[in-house]
Parts: structure tokens; C-alpha cells; sequence
């Protein structure tokens, strides 16, 4: 029988103790995602912030200008400053441009930032891709834990509106 890894048992003495099991590989995920976002930013050429390199990127998806409404929502960032923030920063590095339409700001990849984001797709492609295509797991495993982690992050969201109102 498999042991469960978890780093709260008192958190796993519960109704579904899968669950902490499932919480403390979140975290080192989590960890491990927003470290390799950095560091292969840096690979790219350009020290950015894990929220940087996200925002850039959903700026860049499509190559289409962004509002900072849509940005924050495609994200599930809450504190709007966060990614003001962060654009200005991109902004100052001339990865991005903003500019208004009417009362909405639109956010948009400059040459730079293109430029970036293709060196940042080359880094990861080398560095990850091609170990994930060669030794798994594979497109199902991922395509289904991308399917558990969205079904379980609204779970969470949903936790988090009643726990608000507690």
C-alpha cells in the first residue's frame, strides 16, 4: 500500500485525507513552477518575476491587446495591483505597451517582448519540453491532471467565497 506524503497531519486526520496529500504536492508545485518560471526568464535574458512572465505571456497569446480586466481574470489574480504592478514593471523593461481605448487600458507585447517570449518558448523547449516528451508523463496523464487541477481549483475558489463569509 502506497503511503501518503503529506506535511500537516493533523490536516490529513479528516474527511478526505487524500486531500492533504494532494494540498502538499500542490505547494511543491507550485514552488517548483514559479522557481522554473523565473530562472528560465533569466535564461531568455531578462530577470522577471514569476507574475511578470505570466502576464507577458497572456499578453502575447493570440497577439492581441489585453485589458487589464481580462489579463486578471484569465490569471484568477484578485489584487488587481498586483498586475498593474507588474505591467508598469514590463512596461519600464519595453516588453509591453499600453494604451487607452476609451475608458478601457489595453496592454500590448512590443517587439521586445515578442522577441522575449520566443526566446523564453526556445529555453523551455530545450530545457523541459523535450524531457517531458521523452521520458513522461504523457499528453493524457497532463491533459487529465490539467483537467483535476482546474476541477479542484474551483473547488477551492468556491471554498474560499464561504469561508469569506464566515
Amino acid at each position: 500500500m502506497k503511503r501518503a506524503i503529506v506535511s500537516s497531519a493533523h490536516l490529513a486526520d479528516g474527511a478526505a485525507p487524500a486531500l492533504s496529500e494532494l494540498e502538499f504536492s500542490l505547494t511543491l508545485a507550485a514552488t517548483a513552477y514559479q522557481r522554473w518560471l523565473a530562472r528560465c526568464a533569466l535564461a531568455a535574458g531578462a530577470q522577471l518575476s514569476p507574475i511578470e512572465v505570466l502576464i507577458l505571456h497572456t499578453v502575447r497569446h493570440r497577439d492581441r491587446p489585453k485589458r487589464l480586466g481580462d489579463i486578471t481574470l484569465v490569471l484568477d489574480i484578485e489584487d488587481t495591483h498586483l498586475a498593474t504592478y507588474a505591467i508598469r514593471k514590463l512596461e519600464k523593461a519595453g516588453f509591453v505597451e499600453t494604451r487607452r481605448q476609451g475608458k478601457e487600458k489595453l496592454v500590448v507585447a512590443t517587439e521586445a517582448g515578442v522577441a522575449f517570449c520566443d526566446a523564453y518558448r526556445a529555453v523551455r523547449e530545450r530545457l523541459l519540453a523535450d524531457a517531458v516528451a521523452h521520458e513522461g508523463p504523457g499528453d493524457t496523464a497532463l491533459s487529465d491532471a490539467a483537467d483535476l487541477l482546474r476541477r479542484i481549483s474551483g473547488q477551492y475558489n468556491q471554498a474560499a467565497r464561504a469561508a469569506a463569509t464566515l
